[in-house]
């Protein structure tokens, strides 16, 4: 055999074996490295997953895959942090339907811890009053509820949930059309999500 075969052979083989052994990785795994140990962020700008319907999680993994929902890119949190930055579109569109199965359900079983984090009260006190009137319909039991697939808000970072709302309003994100959030002031949602960070 060649010298020029053999080496041809050792890439080959090298590229296979890579290849294999990201196929065969826990997609769920690859996720926590931003997400968190079983999809709870330590990270405000980054949201807890772990809790959340198997119905939201797969909406959202569609939406990134289409890019019908911001992108931002983002350093990896943990595991080999010298990784290139990447965001939630190329993870989406990366991953097979079967591994975004898997790593959906594995994070829907698991049961949502939420953040601690510092809170104005009186703004929480009127964002409990400002939920009961204008999103407990969707947003069951205080934003606590998986059930009703619009994700879990009570607990939710905070930095996360401003950023999101910035979405909605800037109209780079679809907003649900129940979502009538046009009728709040700025000041109004502020207290929304001063009562949804103030639930742990």
């Amino acid at each position: 055999m060649s010298c020029r075969l053999a080496c041809h052979l050792i890439l080959v083989f090298t590229l296979f074996g890579i290849a294999s052994s990201a196929s065969a990785a826990d997609p769920a795994q690859a996720c926590m490295d931003c997400h968190g140990k079983d999809g709870v962020s330590t990270e405000s700008d980054v949201p807890i997953i772990a809790g959340a319907s198997e119905a939201y999680l797969t909406d959202s993994m569609a939406d990134y895959r289409e890019k019908s929902r911001p992108c931002p890119e983002s350093k990896y949190r943990a595991g080999d942090k010298k990784r290139p930055a990447t965001d939630m579109c190329r993870i989406a569109t990366g991953l097979s339907q079967a591994d975004a199965a898997k790593a959906v359900a594995y994070f829907a079983s698991k049961p949502f811890v939420p953040a601690k984090q510092h809170v104005d009260a009186q703004k929480a006190a009127a964002g409990k009053k400002l939920h009961a009137l204008h999103c407990e319909k969707c947003h069951a039991d205080g934003g606590r509820s998986a059930e009703d697939d619009a994700g879990v808000l009570a607990g939710q970072w905070m930095p996360y949930l401003q950023s999101s709302m910035k979405e909605f309003m800037g109209g780079k994100r679809e907003m649900p059309e129940k979502m009538k959030v046009e009728k709040l002031s700025a000041g109004d949602i502020e207290a929304l999500i001063q009562y949804y960070g103030s639930q742990n």
